[in-house]
């Protein structure tokens, strides 16, 4: 894919997050009333802003910091902690708890309290779309977020399409260096990673974040290592002991954005593009099959 081709495909982005702008008012013909929401992590603050019930919002957890408008708003506590005074203060008819972060222990002594609590699963790609129609379902605002949902994977099917004929790379995906992590094939970012054109190397195992060995990295031998940017720049010194790994020959070590790849919004479109923009440089450095005038 040239870089003209690549530019309109960013630009196509660029306006689905400017249409699904978080911080856009609600639709004044939707006259439904909304229940009031708290939401027990980041992530979720930012879905129900994107699936267009940001005014149902009225508390969130810590470190919610997308869009901006969730900073004026109360918290509730973290994933482990519940202020229940505070939570008391603000009469919610609905808690969202995500699948992957919140404690059952938790979720299950705030059902017991009275609480109306809903889960919201985001493992993977398709998983966001499905958060943000549930999560409009719940807010009473079905039509805002359908529309949301299916221009995110719209994008989504872009973002592959242009990058189908990519050729093949080995790629290792760090989530932490002490004790080492990556993911498997069911995680979005080894979504985001195939959707690229690349190869997961520990696709094949079970777990969603697997603890691996060195020994394990080494033997399969990625072309590509990726880390999230809050890493730091140390994220790759400690494989420095390893010169011959294929991603240390070729210099194909890269830092993709944190806030857009931690948490699994319709922002991850954004890390998507820097992992594309990440293993086509890698293929040029690798094997040649790649051209500086392509994305």
């Amino acid at each position: 894919m040239r870089r003209p081709a690549l530019t309109l495909l960013i630009a196509s982005l660029s306006t689905l997050f400017a249409c699904e702008s978080p911080d856009a008012p609600p639709d004044p013909a939707d006259t439904t009333i909304s229940p009031r929401i708290v939401t027990l992590a980041p992530n979720l603050a930012e879905l129900v802003f994107a699936a267009g019930a940001g005014d149902s919002l009225v508390g969130v957890s810590a470190y919610s910091d997308y869009p901006p408008a969730v900073e004026t708003l109360p918290l509730v506590g973290d994933a482990f902690t519940i202020d229940q005074e505070q939570l008391a203060l603000l009469r919610p008819d609905v808690l969202l708890a995500w699948e992957s972060g919140t404690p059952a222990h938790v979720v299950d002594e705030l059902r017991q309290v009275g609480y109306a609590v809903e889960t919201i699963r985001t493992r993977n790609l398709d998983d966001i779309a499905a958060a943000l129609a549930r999560i409009g379902a719940i807010a009473g605002r079905p039509e805002q977020a359908r529309k949301a949902a299916a221009k995110f994977t719209s994008a989504l099917q872009e973002l592959g399409d242009a990058h189908a004929d990519a050729e093949p790379i080995r790629v290792f995906y760090q989530v932490s260096s002490r004790p080492l992590y990556t993911v498997s094939r069911e995680h979005y970012a080894s979504e985001l990673i195939t959707l690229c054109g690349g190869r997961n190397v520990f696709a094949d195992i079970g777990e969603l974040a697997p603890a691996i060995d060195v020994e394990a990295v080494v033997d399969r031998d990625p072309e590509v290592m990726l880390a999230s940017d809050d890493a730091g720049a140390d994220a790759f010194t400690e494989w420095d002991r390893w010169p011959a790994i294929a991603a240390n020959r070729h210099g194909n070590r890269f830092l993709l954005p944190a806030d857009e790849l931690s948490r699994p919004t319709p922002r991850v479109l954004a890390a998507g593009i820097a992992i594309c923009e990440a293993l086509q440089l890698a293929r040029t450095r690798t094997t040649g099959t790649g051209d500086d005038t392509e994305s």
